[in-house]
């Protein structure tokens, strides 16, 4: 009768364990998949805060040189593409985009020297660098976030939760091809 309920203990044990083993699982895979989601909220925040001092520096540009329309037309473009943008590939490649036209803008602005010592001009130049930074680093979280999210979906126990969680791999924010050659650094030569 002894070895019965040892027997009984042991085999509720196990159940016990492999319940609780599942729980942490389910758990931690909401946790990351809510981390994904955070992250990429960061991202999005970042490039709203950045639309949104585009049009200043477009109206502190135009002050200085009206006659560029061709340009304040791209980036106008280029903003709203951004802003309508809804999955990590379509605002990256939005994104790029608004880097190029932002960069022939700023590329204009070179032109004008007494644009280059407004103190308006100045500053917005300073909250696009601060504001380009925090999307590099929101972008760097956000990978790692996918990254471990979609090393867990794919792993034990993971892979047993997917399809009851209704849960899919997570794109990447990445940059899309040519984007090097909108960032890459200028040559200066004297």
């Amino acid at each position: 009768m002894k070895s019965v309920w040892g027997i009984l203990i042991v085999f509720v044990l196990i159940i016990i364990s492999i319940g609780l083993f599942g729980l942490v699982s389910y758990n931690g895979l909401i946790r990351k998949d809510e981390t994904v989601k955070q992250t990429w909220s960061d991202i999005d925040a970042q490039l709203q805060r950045r639309a949104e001092l585009i049009p200043n520096l477009v109206n502190t540009v135009k002050g200085y040189a009206a006659h560029e329309e061709k340009i304040f037309t791209e980036v106008a473009q280029a903003r709203e593409n951004l802003v309508k943008a809804a999955t990590p590939a379509d605002k990256a490649a939005a994104d790029a985009e608004l880097n190029s036209a932002v960069g022939r803008l700023l590329a204009i602005a070179e032109s004008y020297p007494e644009l280059k010592a407004a103190d308006a001009f100045v500053r917005l130049q300073d909250e696009l660098a601060g504001t380009e930074n925090r999307i590099a680093v929101a972008r760097t979280r956000y990978n790692e976030a996918v990254k471990i999210y979609n090393a867990a979906i794919r792993g034990i126990p993971g892979v047993f939760f997917v399809k009851s969680l209704g849960l899919e791999p997570a794109s990447f924010y990445e940059v899309p091809a040519g984007r090097e050659a909108v960032q890459a650094v200028p040559v200066v030569q004297f």
